[in-house]
């Protein structure tokens, strides 16, 4: 079983004064900026391994780093990195989760939606030793909830709007035949449950999984879903009804030009959050 001692290696390795070791699944809208910026800017991390599909196109993708990582299987990862950041499709989450806590890692998940459905991996990090950080992604106004959640949030909800190609192929879409191609109107496509949106929209609703997480639960924060063909942005309004504030948030995303189901500010979300785990000086919860 994986120690706390081994759990500990990344923040012992900081106040060392060592370098941390990332490692990156995935190299997709997400990943490949990270590595680029990581490669160029000293945060004193280094990405030192990197699991693609096709490690060949990956490289080629990348072009030239100053310190070009190995490319490993997924498992791998948690054996060479001291932190695993998994930008993977949902139907992976396992392959790189599982090993990363196994180990005691920091394990910095993007398709958050996946931790809903396995309370099981959060307990096991519990008996390893491993942090499980979620980045705040395009979820502006995370540490607002965190903090509301302190207290006591009466109401959690999020309104998803997002241009008809971030939505088009959604499973939910496909099991409820519902088309969003030639939409001249907005057309509310989903209202549930974080939970729900989740399953049926794994690769478009992390941000309602993030604020699920932060405030009153996966079954009590109410998503709507909008294929919108008016926005040309992924909007998100958040609404927060607590004993120690009222919060309403609006986020307008760029989406990203290699997937229009992520915004570029997830790219810069998680190189900030890696930041935050060397700097001297942290703002913000």
């Amino acid at each position: 079983m994986t120690t706390t001692r081994e759990a500990g290696s990344a923040e012992a390795r900081a106040a060392r004064g060592l370098r941390l070791r990332v490692g990156i699944a995935g190299l997709g809208a997400i990943g490949a900026p990270v590595v680029r910026r990581l490669d160029a800017e000293d945060l004193g991390i280094d990405v030192v391994a990197i699991a693609a599909r096709d490690p060949q196109g990956a490289r080629t993708r990348l072009g030239t780093l100053r310190r070009p990582p190995e490319f490993v299987g997924l498992a791998e990862l948690a054996e060479r990195c001291d932190i695993v950041v998994e930008c993977l499709p949902s139907a992976l989450f396992d392959e790189v989760a599982v090993p990363a806590i196994e180990r005691g890692r920091i394990f910095m998940p993007l398709s958050v939606g996946a931790l809903l459905d396995r309370p099981g991996l959060i307990e096991r990090a519990r008996a390893t030793g491993a942090r499980i950080v979620v980045p705040t992604g395009a979820l502006v106004g995370l540490d607002a909830v965190r903090a509301a959640a302190e207290g006591t949030i009466h109401r959690a909800a999020i309104v998803t709007r997002k241009p008809p190609a971030g939505l088009a192929g959604a499973p939910y879409l496909v099991e409820h035949g519902i088309s969003v191609e030639g939409l001249t109107e907005p057309l509310r496509v989903f209202a549930g449950t974080a939970r729900e949106g989740a399953r049926a929209f794994p690769a478009n609703v992390n941000v309602a999984a993030a604020l699920s997480l932060a405030g009153i639960g996966p079954d009590r924060t109410l998503l709507e879903i909008w294929a919108d063909p008016t926005v040309e942005r992924n909007t998100h309004r958040i609404e927060i009804d607590s004993d120690a504030t009222r919060l309403t948030l609006i986020v307008e995303g760029i989406p990203s030009e290699e997937n229009p189901r992520t915004g570029k500010l997830t790219a810069l979300s998680v190189i900030a959050t890696l930041r935050g785990l060397t700097q001297t000086l942290k703002v913000g919860t």
